[in-house]
């Protein structure tokens, strides 16, 4: 799937709550990183905030004619929100980051390139993951994470060092044919393998956070995901992917 001279090839899909001083710095950034190489589309996922969020997005929109706003009435999580606005681009390819800023901009063109790299038709990798280097976060969030990700590698063998890196760019098409669940977006390299795809990872900028507070810590990124962990196991176990002989 391509697209047109008119149409985006790329679409962001950022999910935010309460991160009204990040919007417009961030969709400045996103618009400067990708603006001049492809057509492309912003789409965040307001996810039921309950600060000026909302206002700050109007006033993005207004400012940056790629945006586009999806608002959940009430708080879904994080991968409802990706997967509202996976839902709601129209480009063939995803790229999610976020909100807080952290995440750089930046490096969503090389990842798309990197990605497109192979002939449309044999293209097998559906899944280019970031993995932050040197991370600006507490010690305490660096530790977590790295438990829950040796935990994750060891039983999912999915072979992505940094699976909690927002920044991700993959096939549209690949992401709607999956099962949905609670903390999905944590899981997506084991569900794109288990798919039959290939996933790569690739070293991304890591930034402080400079506005709002994080709202994730010690008990989301291990203990509140065990139970999808045991089920995205279940469905490796599960797994049937055919093979085409051939086609008339």
């Amino acid at each position: 799937m391509t697209a047109d001279a008119t149409s985006p090839l790329i679409a962001v899909v950022v999910p935010v709550k309460n991160e009204a001083d990040n919007i417009l710095p961030l969709v400045g950034e996103i618009s400067a990183a990708l603006k001049g190489r492809w057509p492309f589309e912003i789409v965040y996922v307001d996810d039921g905030s309950d600060d000026i969020t909302p206002t700050r997005l109007k006033e993005a929109k207004a400012a940056f004619p790629e945006l586009r706003v999806v608002r959940h009435q009430k708080s879904c999580g994080q991968s409802q929100a990706v997967a509202t606005g996976v839902k709601h681009a129209r480009a063939p390819y995803i790229a999610t980051l976020d909100g807080d800023g952290q995440n750089d901009p930046a490096d969503i063109p090389a990842m798309l390139e990197r990605l497109l790299a192979e002939p449309e038709a044999a293209r097998s990798l559906l899944l280019v993951a970031g993995h932050r280097q040197k991370r600006q976060d507490t010690y305490i969030r660096r530790l977590s994470s790295k438990i829950a990700n040796n935990v994750r590698v060891a039983l999912l063998k999915d072979n992505t060092p940094d699976t909690g890196c927002g920044l991700k760019v993959f096939a549209r098409e690949a992401f709607l044919d999956m099962p949905r669940f609670n903390h999905m977006h944590r899981y997506l390299p084991a569900l794109m393998i288990r798919r039959g795809g290939q996933v790569v990872s690739v070293r991304v900028n890591h930034r402080p956070r400079e506005r709002g507070v994080s709202k994730y810590g010690v008990w989301n990124r291990l203990w509140v995901g065990i139970v999808d962990l045991f089920g995205v196991m279940w469905l490796q176990a599960r797994a049937n992917v055919p093979v085409i002989d051939s086609q008339d």
